[in-house]
């Protein structure tokens, strides 16, 4: 009996050890068929689209017509005392920059006071003439009846003592003298006082000519925007270091005669300006379209048109042996309020463009072996894919075979020994 039961047991055991094992073998089964989780690579779909070729153009946005407002040219230095932030948006008449007036504005009041005192004198020496022209005239009128009168008394000398005649003579004679000498006298007080004004005259223009100087150099110091645009403080060499670029003028600095002080750039006239080496100078022409990058404004892409390519070459210092760059202007197709004079930008323009044509991200290319692959996704797993390119451009590939449109590919390679 106990014999039975052993035997009984043993079988019990076999039975759930092979249970057991087909269980263990089924999971196995099961997690083999089971299908793998894609590995965490990001992808980009093949496309069908416009290939672009770009030449990308370095340079610093430039105004083709600005307006430069400048110190007076004849006040020698003068000092800032109110000066409009860089930046600011102005319109015509308004002041850009107030320089110190308080000289100008003591010889203006000194010159103003000359005139005064001129105009005053004219009207003194005016006056005594009038005085002396009323004296004058009646001592010639006085003179005048004495004259006729002493002519009357010679009338009578037929009834009149020969003795008493001569008087009368005599005496007709010294009025006559008299009234002669008063005409002289009332001529030359009248030329006296028309030479005294004269003379006051010339002062007195003088004076208003100087006046009038000094109101225009005083209003000189008042530099005011001729027409509406954006304030561009120009750089103050004066303030330079032999290590560091020139600062901007600021409130207080004092500019030199005829020194440039603030630009008024006309926004719709900015340019990109840069330079394109030897090599890509054939495949630039004007008229081809671009778009531009402004460093200061990464959020937004602005359009542009080749304008003007130099047809002589430059050599650049900055590296050695110097190559041949080509100047290029690229007009902005579009303004913003944003834009100014002297940023750094960088323009891609389109050299060929070739449309309906199979396009991938350029990361998505590989090299193994000498060959170019892509890694295609195939349900969960990436296969390794030989690819021929057509041509590179613009962060773009140009698939002619390998290929097929709405494919996603690997943008980083995920074969396992570029993972580890």
């Amino acid at each position: 009996m106990n014999a039975l039961l052993l035997v009984l047991s043993k079988r019990r055991r076999w039975v759930w050890l092979s249970a057991g094992l087909l269980v263990l073998v089924g999971l196995g089964v099961f997690r083999a068929r089971m299908p793998k989780a894609a590995p965490k690579i990001n992808t980009a779909e093949v496309k069908r689209g416009e290939f672009v070729e770009n030449v990308h153009v370095r340079g610093e946005l430039k105004a083709l017509r600005s307006v430069v407002l400048t110190a007076p040219s004849g006040a020698g230095d003068v000092q800032i005392v109110r000066l409009v932030k860089n930046g600011a948006q102005v319109k015509k008449g308004d002041i850009v920059v107030q320089f110190d007036t308080t000289n100008l504005q003591r010889t203006l009041d000194q010159k103003l006071s000359e005139l005064k005192t001129a105009e005053g004198e004219i009207e003194r020496i005016r006056a005594q003439g009038r005085l002396k022209d009323e004296e004058n005239k009646t001592q010639f009128t006085k003179n005048t009846y004495d004259v006729e009168r002493a002519k009357l008394e010679v009338s009578k000398q037929e009834i009149l003592a020969v003795i008493e005649g001569e008087k009368a003579k005599l005496a007709l004679s010294d009025a006559g003298q008299k009234l002669q000498e008063i005409e002289i006298k009332l001529k030359s007080d009248q030329s006296a006082t028309t030479a005294d004004v004269e003379s006051q005259k010339q002062k007195r223009e003088k004076a208003l000519f100087e006046v009038r100087e000094a109101e225009r150099s005083i209003a000189s110091m008042s530099l005011k925007a001729p027409v509406d645009g954006l304030v561009t403080l120009m750089p103050n060499w004066r303030a330079s270091s032999n290590w560091g670029s020139a600062p901007e003028f600021r409130e207080g600095d004092r500019a030199w005669p005829g020194g440039a002080v603030v630009e008024l750039p006309d926004l719709t006239s900015v340019r990109v300006s840069g330079r394109v080496e030897e090599t890509e100078r054939g495949r630039l022409k004007a008229g081809q379209t671009a778009v531009v990058k402004i460093d200061a404004i990464p959020a937004k892409d602005f359009s542009a048109t080749v304008v003007d390519i130099s047809p002589l070459a430059k050599l650049d210092f900055t590296t050695w042996p110097p190559p041949k760059n080509f100047d290029t202007a690229l007009q902005l197709g579009e303004s913003d309020p944003k834009i100014r004079p002297g940023m750094s930008a960088t323009a891609r323009v389109a050299v060929e463009r070739v449309p309906n044509v199979i396009l991938i991200p350029a990361e998505a290319s590989f090299q193994k072996k000498g060959r170019s692959v892509a890694y295609v996704l195939e349900g969960s797993v990436f296969e390794e894919r030989v690819i021929e390119i057509t041509k590179r451009g613009g962060g773009q590939l140009w698939i002619a075979k390998g290929l097929k449109p709405g494919e996603r590919v690997a943008l980083k390679d995920p074969t396992p020994e570029e993972q580890s």
